[in-house]
């Protein structure tokens, strides 16, 4: 049985020139939104970078099988037996897409946070942790149970490295030790140097994993070429937002490790004593690890997504998404009230993720407007990557701040920041239309009035905003209140 459809194969494949290949099918793309102003609008989802939308080839495989679904592993039906090398050819899929080497295991786990709890709960006993503090709080907080060494933010690649190496030659050379580091940052989207990183970590006898949540969707990864231990990363910004994500690698301190869940799947064998206890013999492989029964779902829409990514041409991924980010940054640059935020400088290479401030503008005010009047679909916050949006923003380390919107007082600073994100299925036009829409934020200020409701800044439907010209703006989360054009009230209400 094949569980893709044959027709969906095409969708994939790109055009003869990179640069002006067609986004990829993405569920959601003709979704329309209402304006508080009046009227609705198709939705620009450009909040890539929290969750991606659904691939239509990945929607159409996993639709494909789901009448074929059946419990793995123990079933002697033919449903099971499916599903079983169904699961296990994902499982193949994904080691091909990431370039695992012969003995690399590929573990199915939640997320990306998951992946790295999971190999937190692995290190052998009296292992040293070297993280940056740029890290998002997947890659930062897992470590609990290690010693933990957090370097500061580099301000280039090359320093990067330098900290690194400075930071391994002072440790213990005798116990074990991990360096964990993002491939690129889902603040800023810029790349780090993970194969320098990885160089210097193994000339120090330590050992790498790859947080790539954010660099799987834009980005080859190849765990081999990058001479990385581990890699980590979640289905649902890869495209197969089916509660499912990955960590692959090297199997020696996974096959030592406790099991990250103890019950069925992860034991070979288990057996009652004499003396009244049990013995239990666990599984050496992935299967260690992946107690219960596993997502099957989730492990197939990753798959799918590695297969659909790798079809589609990662050359002519990464050209189209270059074209897009020049777009966004040439249309950023043109409103000098907007700082985008960088650890490496403007002409550092990243992938498609943005982050900025806008003078006198609350960003979590600026975000819902964007929503409101606009359609257009960012974040705001720290995006849990606490200490790095601090150090980004000139913030102190205990300042307020927090993912969702603080309370902020019209006018007063706010310790957050917009994120703009966009991928393999983002067409022009709702970048061009986010580029507008800051322009004329800027320029003419919000149409609507906000204001704070648990924590997230909102329209305030129930206001009179007639004309909009005398509109109170006090409730609203930040400044950005020049007079603002004319609305058609009754429609927005209506809304």
């Amino acid at each position: 049985m094949s569980a893709r459809p044959a027709a969906t194969a095409a969708a994939t494949t790109a055009t003869a020139d990179p640069c002006c290949a067609a986004p990829l099918p993405v569920l959601g793309r003709d979704v329309t939104v209402p304006l508080v102003t009046g009227g609705e609008v198709t939705y620009a989802a450009l909040d890539y970078a929290a969750s991606a939308p659904a691939l239509q080839r990945v929607w159409d495989d996993v639709a494909a099988y789901a009448p074929y679904y059946g419990s793995v592993h123990r079933g002697a039906g033919y449903l099971s037996q499916l599903s079983t090398d169904l699961f296990e050819n994902s499982r193949a899929a994904v080691a091909a897409f990431l370039g695992c080497r012969e003995d690399d295991q590929v573990v199915f786990t939640r997320s990306t946070t998951d992946s790295l709890n999971l190999l937190a709960a692995a290190l052998p006993a009296d292992c040293q942790v070297f993280v940056f503090e740029t890290e998002h709080h997947a890659s930062l907080l897992p470590w609990r149970d290690a010693r933990v060494t957090y370097l500061d933010a580099p301000r280039t690649p090359d320093e990067a490295v330098r900290n690194l190496e400075r930071a391994l030659a002072a440790r213990d050379p005798h116990g074990p030790a991990l360096v964990c580091v993002t491939g690129a940052s889902n603040v800023t989207g810029e790349l780090w140097p993970v194969r320098e990183l990885a160089a210097a970590a193994h000339a120090h006898g330590a050992r790498i994993v790859l947080d790539a949540a954010q660099l799987a969707p834009h980005h080859p990864v190849d765990i081999a070429a990058s001479d990385v231990d581990w890699v980590a990363f979640s289905g649902h910004k890869l495209y197969a937002p089916f509660g499912s994500g990955v960590l692959a690698g090297r199997a020696d301190w996974l096959r030592a490790a406790e099991p990250y869940l103890a019950g069925g799947g992860a034991s070979r064998a288990v057996a009652r004593r004499a003396d009244g206890g049990v013995d239990v013999e666990w599984h050496e492989t992935a299967a260690r690890h992946e107690a219960g029964s596993p997502n099957v779902i989730g492990a197939y829409a990753v798959a799918s997504a590695c297969k659909a990514l790798t079809e589609a041409g990662f050359e002519s991924l990464v050209a189209r998404e270059r074209h897009l980010i020049e777009k966004v940054r040439a249309g950023l640059a043109e409103v000098p009230e907007v700082r985008v935020l960088s650890l490496f400088g403007d002409d550092a290479p990243r992938v498609g993720v943005l982050s900025f401030v806008v003078d006198g503008w609350n960003s979590s005010h600026f975000a819902a407007a964007l929503s409101a009047e606009y359609g257009i679909g960012v974040r705001d916050g720290l995006f849990c990557a606490h200490p790095l949006v601090r150090t980004l923003l000139g913030g102190a380390p205990d300042e307020p701040g927090e993912c969702g919107a603080p309370e902020a007082a019209p006018g007063e600073r706010s310790l957050n920041a917009i994120r703009v994100s966009f991928g393999a299925g983002t067409p022009d036009e709702h970048v061009e239309r986010f580029v507008r829409a800051v322009r004329e934020l800027v320029r003419d200020g919000a149409r609507w009035s906000y204001r704070t409701v648990d924590g997230r800044c909102v329209p305030d439907t129930g206001a009179d905003t007639s004309a909009a010209t005398g509109a109170d703006t006090s409730t609203a989360t930040g400044a950005g209140t020049s007079p603002a054009t004319g609305a058609d009230t009754a429609a927005a209400t209506a809304a």
